[in-house]
């Protein structure tokens, strides 16, 4: 028995996902591991993964990319379409929830908000800056005040008298978390005091100036969080929906992307197949000398055997899979 696939690959800093979908767009199957500094080696070991736990052949018939990593994965899977995180998560959103028109999203390092009207995106902020309000973030409070990442939902919702925390900054939010805490106040009012200063800080950096209408989508590995579901629909006042794979929904969207892309360029996929997943590869970077610009561009080579040091691009010898990095585009492959 098999099946005709469409393969969606999300890898970001913290987390790399990946997701499949059926011809008519229907969710098939997903997998998130950490990245760990090694996107290469975690979107080998996704597809490994996917693969070992298939109940049947899958026919990829088409490759999408999207996150910080996208070229790189595009580059090693051989991906037919590489768009940006925000198309990925608007059309995932849009798909899933019919009628949405705000996408609040919230990763491990980063947080972006996506305004859409009749399935277009017309306005959209990120923050790569301000570690307050992302995942991990979260996790480390978590951590100093012993409980669980798991249980922290469920402990903040048991607040009934929520501890006001400053949020503007993560530094200024922690240092005024540990004075509540030594004040005497119960863990579970300081963890839903958190999330509804983190809630504050993200619609008052993000959100400033934008129009904010329903349907709302709260989508990234925080929404996990029912505390901070809870403190956006507080001050939000409205219906806050969580999708059923809200932490790979980047994934779900460059696969509905490559769907899209398949069926109406009618074109093979360039995927390189599932054998990629045990493939060798190395990375080499250099600095381009050919202007000021002095541009870091990343070679993608096929193979194990040590190339030794490389002061040139030039000198770069092997099979390169990929290169990119450059302003001017003189050293791109791929």
């Amino acid at each position: 028995m098999s099946l005709d696939v469409y393969l969606g690959i999300d890898v970001g800093s913290v987390t790399t996902k990946l997701a499949l979908i059926d011809e008519k767009g229907k969710y098939i199957d997903s997998y998130m591991l950490k990245t760990a500094g090694k996107p290469v080696d975690a979107v080998q070991d996704g597809l490994r993964h996917i693969i070992n736990q298939a109940l049947c052949e899958y026919n990829v018939q088409g490759v999408g990319t999207t996150g910080s990593g996208r070229n790189l994965a595009g580059a090693l899977v051989g991906a037919d379409v590489v768009k940006n995180e925000i198309t990925a998560h608007a059309v995932a959103a849009s798909t899933n929830i019919p009628g949405v028109q705000t996408i609040l999203e919230i990763g491990g390092q980063d947080s972006k908000i996506i305004i859409l009207r009749d399935g277009i995106v017309t306005d959209f902020a990120m923050n790569t800056v301000c570690a307050a309000g992302t995942g991990s973030f979260l996790d480390h409070q978590a951590q100093r005040l012993n409980v669980p990442i798991e249980k922290f939902g469920e402990t903040a919702l048991r607040s009934e008298n929520p501890a006001r925390i400053a949020g503007r900054c993560g530094v200024f939010a922690e240092s005024d978390l540990i004075h509540k805490q030594q004040l005497g106040y119960p863990v579970e009012d300081l963890l839903y005091g958190l999330c509804q200063a983190l809630v504050r800080n993200y619609l008052s950096n993000l959100a400033l100036g934008k129009e904010l209408l329903p349907i709302f989508s709260f989508q990234g590995g925080v929404a996990s969080n029912t505390g901070m579901v809870k403190a956006f629909e507080e001050a939000l006042n409205a219906k806050v929906i969580v999708p059923d794979h809200h932490q790979t929904m980047g994934a779900i969207g460059a696969a509905l992307l490559a769907m899209e892309n398949h069926q109406y360029n009618e074109s093979p996929t360039k995927f390189k197949g599932w054998e990629v997943g045990n493939m060798n590869f190395q990375s080499v970077t250099c600095q381009c000398t050919g202007c000021s610009n002095n541009c870091e561009v990343i070679t993608i080579l096929e193979g194990s055997e040590p190339i030794g040091h490389v002061q040139k691009i030039g000198d770069i010898k092997g099979n390169i899979i990929a290169r990119w990095g450059g302003t001017c585009g003189r050293w791109d492959i791929g």
